[in-house]
């Protein structure tokens, strides 16, 4: 059973329906238990990192998520939010990876937020075995996590490149929506489903 993190950040019911496709139970929980028990973790999130943080606090997620031992895979700013600091709100974070999320550079992306498909690249986890390097995904976002140690595939936008993917130990996050991306992202949610750590 996969536990699916509810902290009111939208996108869960198309998360919930990829895994659904995949033939896998998936519950929407903010039941410390229940997380904890699961046979991994799924953290989506759509917003704010301010508002978010504040509605992990007040569920009383933040170690819940740290105490997570199993396979975890944060979402778009699910992703973020393991990472240390956002300057978005200049949010503390829940500090499960070491890396900032920073604005993209108004000088150089003409258009932000980056909405659209954008190929990925470098892979070097195995949420990404047996996709094509250079494969689409899609992306909604104006905050990103700056190449780092935890960088696991990468992304370019405006010749600006970034992680597109972050490890660490059992915690990993992917920037774009692979319940989004076709038979790529439903590909990376089976080799989730399969992660043993």
């Amino acid at each position: 059973m996969t536990a699916l993190i509810d902290y009111n950040a939208g996108n869960v019911f198309s998360v919930m329906a990829a895994f659904r496709r995949l033939g896998e139970e998936i519950v929407l929980t903010d039941d410390a238990r229940t997380i904890l028990a699961a046979d991994r973790v799924v953290f989506p999130g759509v917003g704010y990192a301010s508002s978010a943080m504040q509605e992990i606090k007040k569920r009383g997620l933040e170690d819940i998520i740290r105490q997570v031992k199993k396979p975890f895979l944060g979402i778009c700013l699910g992703m973020q939010l393991l990472c240390s600091h956002s300057e978005e709100g200049h949010t503390e974070m829940l500090s499960i990876l070491p890396a900032d999320v920073r604005l993209f550079d108004k000088g150089v992306c003409k258009k932000i937020p980056q909405i659209g498909w954008n190929r990925v690249y470098g892979a070097s986890c195995p949420l990404f075995e047996g996709i094509e390097d250079g494969s689409w995904f899609f992306f909604d976002h104006s905050y990103y996590v700056p190449l780092a140690g935890c960088t696991a595939a990468k992304a370019e936008y405006y010749g600006f490149e970034y992680s597109a993917a972050i490890a660490n130990d059992n915690f990993f996050g992917v920037q774009f929506h692979p319940e989004k991306s076709g038979s790529a992202g439903e590909r990376l949610l089976a080799n989730f489903l399969k992660l043993e750590v």
